[in-house]
């Protein structure tokens, strides 16, 4: 399953004194750690997915950025490269087989293979407090995760 984390999250980074974060970013920028790794992220078009497909390209990794919308996919494809960062970008609702299978096969294509699949793409199928939740509801959270869990299983044997 996990593994237990042996280190704290400082060791992520620079050696430098810790500064605020954005002096951080600008430090790591210009390391780029991550080149010529690729990253998939779910959810990636808005909050906090869309953060964490930024930070991966800016560290240097090619990044496929996903959600359920083709016209959201394509607006964050479009800023992030005019950042001249290096992404691609596809349609993916997790909770839909052949979504996922065409996330593979963009990360395929373009990429050759992944290294990194980060999961934010969300679920919420009721509207209300999730206190008085039905069972049904959160087999369907639990049925999405699983999704997204099989699609790394399936990247991992490409």
């Amino acid at each position: 399953m996990f593994r237990p984390l042996t280190w704290g999250w400082k060791s992520f980074l620079p050696s430098a004194t810790l500064l605020s974060m954005r002096s951080i970013s600008s430090v790591a920028n210009s390391s780029l750690k991550l080149v010529n790794k690729v990253a998939v992220v779910t959810g990636s078009t808005n909050g906090i997915g869309f953060s964490i497909a930024r930070r991966l390209a800016q560290d240097g990794a090619h990044v496929i950025i996903s959600s359920r919308k083709q016209q959201n996919v394509d607006q964050v494809v479009d800023i992030l490269q005019r950042e001249g960062l290096s992404v691609a970008g596809t349609v993916c609702h997790v909770g839909k087989a052949e979504d996922r299978e065409r996330l593979v096969a963009t990360a395929l294509k373009h990429c050759g293979g992944v290294d990194f699949l980060v999961c934010t793409a969300g679920v919420n199928p009721l509207v209300g407090s999730t206190l008085g939740s039905s069972e049904q509801v959160w087999d369907k959270i639990a049925w999405i995760l699983e999704s997204q869990r099989s699609t790394f299983r399936y990247m991992s044997c490409q």
